[in-house]
C-alpha cells in the first residue's frame, strides 16, 4: 500500500480516515503492520479497517500520530485506559509518556495580591506559585515616577515634568513589590508614582483604581477569585487569593532514524500556551 493512499478505520464503530504515512510514524507498532495484514486483530471489512476497541479513545491516538505531541483536555483523568490502548496498539513511547501522569496533568496555580492603604501611598506585594507568571506579570506592570509641585494623592493628571519608569522590587522569582501615590519632598514638592499595567495606556496614582486595574487585569487571564480577607497588624492589609489550571508543558516525541533500525523514539518536553 503507497504511503500517499487513504486509509479508513472503524474502531468501536467510529471511523477514522487518514493516510497511511500517518500510521507508518511507529513502523514496529500494530497499526504499521496492519497495512500489511500483518495483524489478525484488524479485519479489512468493506474496505475499512476494523478494530473492537475504545474509538472516543483512538481520537487521541490519532491525534498522537499526527502530531507527535501528547495534548489532552484540562479534564482528561482516563490515563491508565488510554495508555491501556496505547499498549494494545503497540504505541510504546505514547505508553511510557501516560504513565508519568505527573508531567501531563494539569496544575493548580495559586497567586495572592496584597495592598495596604498609608496615608498617601498604595503598597502592592504579589506573590505567585510560578515564577513565570510573576514574570509575566513584571513585564505588564511599568511604575513611573516623577516630582510634582503642590499635588496630592487625587492628582488626576502626571506632571508635565517627565516621568520615569522605575524598576520593580523583585524579593524572589515568586513575588514583586510595588506602590503608587506621593511622599512629601521638601518645600510644597511631592514624589509621585503613577502605575501603569498592560494593555490599559492610563498612568495611576490612586491605589484603588490601581488595585481594581490589577485585579480585573488577573481576570481576563484567565485566574478566578477564590478568597478575599483583611490582615489587622500593625498595617491594615486587604489579601486577595486567585487560582487558575495552568497547562502543563507540553511533550513532544522525536522519531530519530538510526542505521538498520526502523527508528527510535525520544521524549523531549515543548511549551505550550501559558497557564491556561
Amino acid at each position: 500500500m503507497s504511503s500517499r493512499e487513504v486509509v479508513v478505520l472503524n474502531v468501536g464503530g467510529v471511523r477514522f480516515v487518514t493516510r497511511a504515512f500517518t500510521l507508518q510514524q511507529f513502523p514496529e507498532s500494530r497499526l504499521a503492520r496492519m497495512l500489511n495484514d500483518d495483524d489478525r486483530e484488524f479485519k479489512l471489512v468493506n474496505g475499512e479497517f476494523f478494530v473492537d476497541r475504545d474509538g472516543a479513545l483512538f481520537s487521541y491516538i490519532m491525534d498522537f500520530l499526527r502530531t507527535l505531541q501528547v495534548s489532552l483536555p484540562a479534564d482528561f483523568s482516563d490515563y491508565q485506559r488510554l495508555q491501556r490502548e496505547a499498549e494494545f496498539y503497540g504505541l510504546y513511547p505514547l505508553a511510557d509518556l501516560l504513565s508519568q501522569e505527573s508531567l501531563l496533568k494539569p496544575r493548580l496555580e495559586i497567586l495572592e495580591v496584597h495592598f495596604s492603604l498609608q496615608e498617601m501611598q498604595a503598597f502592592f506585594r504579589i506573590f505567585g506559585s510560578c515564577s513565570t507568571t510573576i514574570e509575566a506579570l513584571a513585564e505588564q506592570i511599568t511604575v513611573f515616577t516623577g516630582q510634582q509641585s503642590g499635588q496630592g494623592w487625587n492628582s488626576p493628571f502626571p506632571s508635565q515634568k517627565p516621568l520615569v519608569p522605575l524598576p520593580l522590587e523583585r524579593p524572589s522569582h515568586h513575588d514583586m513589590v510595588f506602590l503608587c501615590g506621593t511622599e512629601y519632598s521638601a518645600g510644597d514638592q511631592f514624589v509621585a508614582r503613577y502605575v501603569s499595567i498592560k494593555p490599559d495606556n492610563r498612568k495611576l496614582i490612586n491605589g484603588t483604581n490601581v488595585l481594581g486595574l490589577l485585579l480585573d487585569t488577573l481576570l481576563k487571564d484567565g485566574f478566578r477569585l477564590i478568597t478575599t480577607r483583611t490582615v489587622v497588624s500593625e498595617e491594615k492589609v486587604e489579601c486577595y487569593t486567585f487560582e487558575r489550571m495552568k497547562r502543563a508543558a507540553g511533550l513532544t516525541i522525536t522519531v530519530k532514524q538510526t542505521p538498520g533500525s526502523s527508528g527510535v523514539a525520544q521524549a523531549r518536553r515543548s511549551q505550550v500556551q501559558k497557564g491556561k
